[in-house]
C-alpha cells in the first residue's frame, strides 16, 4: 500500500474510532484470541514463535497495541508498526503456515471484527433509535489486515458477506492440541497469581462469549452458574455503559497511542535482548 493509498484509507476511521474508543470493547479479546487460536495455522504459528509460556499475554496486548495505532494513530504511526509487524511476520513460518498468508490474515483480522460487533450488538446494546454502526465499522476495519499487505478483495466485501465467511468457518473450525496448549497458558497464567481476581473473570468471560461448538472443542467445562455469572456481569456493563457519559468513558485518543507505543518499544527491546 502507498504512502498515499494509505491516508486515503486512514481518512475512513470515523466509525472505527467510534467503537474503539469505547473501553468496553477489550472485553471480547479473549473469544477473538481462542477464535484465532482455532484455526489451525494461527494456532501452530503461536506455539512455534512466541514465549507463550513465559509471557502468556503478551500475543494478545501485542495486537489490541497494534489496534490501538491503527485505529488512532498518524499515518506515519501506523506505517511504522505496519512495517514492524510485517518483519516479524516475515519471520514467523513453518510446516503449513506463514505469517504473511493472506487467508490467515484475513481470519485473524475477521476475529477482531467479530468480537467487536459482538460487545457492540450484545453488551453495548445500542437502543432502536441509534443508527446501527455494524456495517460501517466492519468496512473500516477491514483496513487492519490491509495495512499488513492483505490484498483489500481477500476480505469479505460487506457485512453480509463477513457474517456469512464467519459462520462457515466456525462450523468447520477443529481445534487443535496447540490452540489448547496455548489457550490454557493465556486463561490460567501460573506466573500472574498475583493478578487472579481480574484472570478469573477474564477467563470467565472469554469462555462465556465463545461459540458453544469452539467452547466444547477447547474442553473447558461449563455449567448454568457459569453462565449466569458471566451473564450478570454483562448485564452489569451494559447498564453502565448507558449511564456513563462518552467522556467518562472513553480516554483521550493520543493518550492510548502513546501508552500503545511505548509498550511496543518495550516488546521489540525485550526482543532483541533475548537474541543477543
Amino acid at each position: 500500500m502507498s504512502p498515499a493509498d494509505l491516508r486515503d484509507r486512514l481518512a475512513e476511521r470515523s466509525v472505527l474510532q467510534e467503537l474503539a474508543a469505547e473501553p468496553l470493547l477489550g472485553l471480547g479479546a479473549g473469544r477473538a484470541l481462542l477464535l484465532q487460536l482455532a484455526e489451525p495455522g494461527v494456532a501452530q504459528g503461536v506455539a512455534d514463535h512466541s514465549d507463550f509460556q513465559r509471557r502468556p499475554l503478551a500475543r494478545l496486548f501485542g495486537t489490541l497495541d497494534f489496534l490501538l495505532i491503527v485505529t488512532f494513530g498518524e499515518p506515519d504511526e501506523v506505517e511504522r508498526m505496519a512495517a514492524r509487524v510485517r518483519g516479524l511476520h516475515n519471520r514467523v513460518t513453518g510446516p503449513g503456515y506463514s505469517g504473511n498468508d493472506a487467508d490467515l490474515q484475513v481470519w485473524v483480522n475477521a476475529t477482531l471484527i467479530d468480537a467487536a460487533l459482538y460487545v457492540y450488538r450484545e453488551v453495548m446494546r445500542p437502543g432502536d433509535d441509534e443508527r446501527d454502526l455494524s456495517a460501517d465499522y466492519y468496512r473500516e476495519a477491514r483496513i487492519v489486515a490491509e495495512v499488513l499487505g492483505c490484498p483489500p478483495d481477500a476480505q469479505p466485501p460487506d457485512l453480509a458477506a463477513f457474517e456469512a465467511y464467519m459462520a462457515e468457518k466456525i462450523a468447520t473450525l477443529e481445534v487443535g492440541d496447540a490452540a489448547r496448549q496455548v489457550a490454557r497458558a493465556v486463561l490460567w497464567p501460573g506466573r500472574l497469581w498475583y493478578l487472579a481476581p481480574a484472570i478469573a473473570l477474564f477467563r470467565l468471560l472469554t469462555i462465556a462469549m465463545l461459540p458453544e461448538p469452539v467452547r466444547a472443542q477447547y474442553g473447558f467445562e461449563w455449567s448454568h452458574g457459569r453462565q449466569r455469572a458471566a451473564d450478570l456481569f454483562l448485564r452489569l456493563a451494559t447498564d453502565l455503559y448507558h449511564v456513563t457519559p462518552a467522556f467518562l468513558r472513553r480516554p483521550p485518543r493520543r493518550l492510548l497511542v502513546r501508552l500503545a507505543e511505548r509498550r511496543v518499544q518495550a516488546t521489540f527491546r525485550s526482543r532483541r535482548a533475548r537474541r543477543r
